[in-house]
């Protein structure tokens, strides 16, 4: 998406747009379709073969930028990505005046007599918006309601009566622009509480079919994960399992998100390690990863996340006895090899009665001294 090097083109006093505003997406190697990714993709494609404009609204996490170029991707034709963020004004938006056209004429045709004209006129530079209208382009306005609400009044034309509103043109004649028939508008929205969210006007929520996003179900968890980590198909679903069994603790069931999951699948999958109970890498990754203070469930003052965080993996794991270890490992280890003529000892980590300052995560030397094996 970086712009041309070489000077615009200047076509009636306006300022084109560089063609590399737009951008053609395509599905990455990564990218997974589940019949319920399929089924979203197919009910928004169904409202933009209509004309509306589709909004995917949603938790952080849940996929909604992923499946907008997915859709947009599905219409065939160039996309126009723009970020909600608190700076765009609608200018950013539309476009605006960029500099000044000056024009000389020195008629000196009878030697004495020397005849002079000069005029000058604004330029305007078009924006992605305005690209997007007049070329036919899909808009993906990833969450949009980051920009301020007169930011965005410009769209209240433009899906309404479907006219591009340009007042800086208003002089020369082009005020009103027809947009073109084939834009199309796909929006993504975050939910009011987070930080730096506004309210959005009515009056543009009105002229959209919002499509409301949870989390995946289970099997395009496990697939997405599986998929962008390479780990094994078991080891996915048990930390897709531990995962979905945090959402419901706490006051915020929206956390842990599917970001986890890759988070741990990618890290499991660099060190070899298995999503089991006797190693030490799973339990110390899901720490780190999982022990966010998001849950709000708290005792005495303290976080009980990272206890609720052992008994999701033993619940998971199938491992219903404790196992907890004063020391936190700090540091990676590898997972070392066992011997097939080695035998081994199984031995448990003492229980030290659950106190929500300790950790269940065995330690780098009890990993190396006392093997555990299945």
């Amino acid at each position: 998406m970086n712009g041309d090097s070489n000077s615009p083109a200047v076509t009636e006093g306006i300022l084109a747009p560089p063609e590399a505003q737009s951008i053609l997406p395509e599905p990455s190697k990564e990218f997974v379709l589940t019949p319920h990714v399929q089924a979203l993709t197919d009910r928004a494609l169904s409202y933009l073969a209509v004309g509306y404009a589709v909004h995917f609204a949603g938790p952080a996490g849940t996929g909604k930028t992923t499946l907008a170029l997915h859709v947009a991707a599905q219409l065939g034709r160039p996309v126009v990505l723009i970020h909600g963020d608190d700076e765009l004004g609608g200018s950013d938006l539309i476009g605006k005046n960029s500099g000044f056209r000056k024009f000389k004429l020195v008629d000196n045709y009878i030697h004495s007599v020397v005849k002079t004209e000069e005029s000058l006129s604004t330029m305007w530079e078009d924006h992605q918006l305005t690209t997007a209208c007049l070329s036919g382009y899909t808009l993906v306005y990833d969450e949009f309601n980051r920009s301020r609400p007169e930011a965005n009044n410009a769209l209240l034309s433009i899906l309404e009566g479907r006219i591009l509103n340009l007042p800086g043109l208003g002089k020369s004649g082009e005020g009103f622009i027809p947009v073109h028939e084939c834009f199309r508008a796909i929006l993504t929205s975050n939910p009011e509480e987070y930080a730096g969210v506004h309210k959005t006007q009515d009056a543009l929520v009105d002229r959209l079919i919002s499509i409301d996003l949870g989390h995946f179900d289970r099997e395009t968890e496990i697939e997405i994960a599986q998929a962008k980590s390479g780990l094994g198909r078991e080891d996915t679903e048990r930390i897709v399992d531990v995962v979905r069994e945090l959402r419901g603790v706490g006051v915020d069931n929206h956390r842990p998100t599917i970001r986890a999951c890759i988070a741990i699948a990618k890290i499991l999958a660099h060190c070899n390690g298995n999503a089991r109970v006797e190693d030490p890498v799973f339990w110390w990754v899901c720490s780190d990863v999982l022990k966010t203070d998001t849950a709000k469930v708290t005792h005495d003052g303290r976080s009980l996340m990272l206890q609720k965080v052992e008994e999701a993996i033993a619940k998971v794991c199938g491992n219903h006895k404790g196992r907890r270890k004063n020391h936190h490992p700090s540091r990676p280890v590898q997972k070392e090899r066992q011997h097939a003529d080695t035998s081994t000892r199984s031995e448990d980590y003492p229980d030290n009665g659950g106190e929500s300052g300790s950790s269940a995560f065995p330690s780098p030397g009890t990993h190396t001294s006392r093997l555990l094996r299945d």
